[in-house]
């Protein structure tokens, strides 16, 4: 390992070779969007067609850094609604070419094409008529060969100053995985809801959770009829605890609400002896009970405010309140 830890870097030189790195791999991404529009456009929709005939589940294989980056895309596809999972070239060749079905559709990941490692994999697709789908750049290669499918990668310089390392090329596999990915999900129909089933846990789960499920409601609601006096809503705000009351109309419609900030700009004048109807704002701020937490969130955010009123057509069913949002995680 060559490591010399005496050694100091010339700031300029590094921030150099980060622009470098970046602008070399920006071009790849460019030389592969304008490959979309000069013969890979085919390729990838036929692609997209067979994984959504499929049956089975897409086997995504690689080796090396290629088989790191198909890892991540085996992930990124079975989370967003096309089952799938990543089976390693070599364990394949001992044993675990039992965990692919002939239903099933194979991503080959392999920059050059000429990866003896897939040999094993390749030879058990054709014995079992399993479409394989390669994503390389050596478009003549052995696996090129054997594909029913060949998504062509450009053969983009590497960021390497030695032309070595995998770089440009794991980002344009990584991206083509991605581009499949969210054109299936959109094929698909895959929601926000649907996402959230594949994501129950952490902060991305919480922020999937729909209001309806966190909003307070029955009698915990603070209401108060139009024509009220302030003193009684004053008192149902104080009782509910949400620094707010929701005002209705007779058919039962949210109408206005009174938070503390109302109370505040009215403080001075005959409070109350006043009706809700003078103090509250109308056309509050609403969501309906089928609103992401994100969502609530970021209204509750861009208009400083800490509590929603939550409405269904028309009628307020719920109030939801930033702690709310804090205690499930959303925030």
């Amino acid at each position: 390992m060559l490591r010399d830890t005496t050694l100091t870097i010339d700031r300029r030189s590094v921030i150099a070779s980060a622009v470098r790195t970046l602008e070399t791999e920006r071009a790849g991404l460019k030389a592969l969007a304008e490959a979309l529009d000069n013969g890979l456009a085919e390729p990838f929709a036929a692609a997209v067609q067979t994984i959504i005939a499929s049956k089975g589940r897409v086997i995504v294989t690689g080796v090396g850094k290629s088989g790191h980056i198909g890892s991540k895309i085996a992930a990124t596809l079975a989370s967003t609604g096309t089952p799938a999972f990543f089976v390693h070239p070599a364990e394949a060749n001992h044993g675990d070419l039992g965990m692919i079905a002939p239903d099933d559709v194979i991503i080959a990941m392999s920059w050059s094409g000429e990866t003896s490692e897939l040999h094993g994999i390749v030879a058990y697709a054709r014995r079992f008529a399993i479409p394989i789908i390669a994503v390389t750049a050596g478009k003549t290669s052995a696996l090129a060969r054997e594909a029913a499918i060949v998504l062509g990668l450009p053969r983009a310089a590497e960021a390497c100053p030695h032309g070595l390392a995998p770089t440009t090329s794991t980002v344009l596999q990584l991206v083509m995985g991605d581009a499949l990915a969210v054109a299936l999900l959109e094929a698909r129909g895959f929601t926000a809801d649907h996402f959230r089933t594949f994501h129950p846990g952490g902060q991305l789960g919480a922020k999937l959770t729909q209001v309806r499920n966190i909003m307070h409601q029955g009698e915990k609601l603070p209401l108060a009829a139009s024509g009220t006096l302030m003193r009684e809503a004053i008192l149902v705000m104080t009782q509910k605890g949400f620094g707010c009351v929701g005002i209705t109309d007779p058919a039962g419609m949210l109408i206005g609400i009174i938070t503390d900030g109302d109370l505040r700009r009215h403080i001075d004048s005959e409070l109350l002896s006043m009706s809700v109807d003078q103090v509250m704002t109308r056309n509050p701020k609403t969501i309906g009970p089928e609103t992401l937490a994100e969502s609530a969130l970021q209204i509750i955010n861009s208009s400083a405010i800490t509590t929603l009123m939550v409405v269904d057509e028309g009628k307020p069913c719920g109030v939801v309140h930033l702690h709310d949002l804090l205690r499930i995680g959303a925030a």
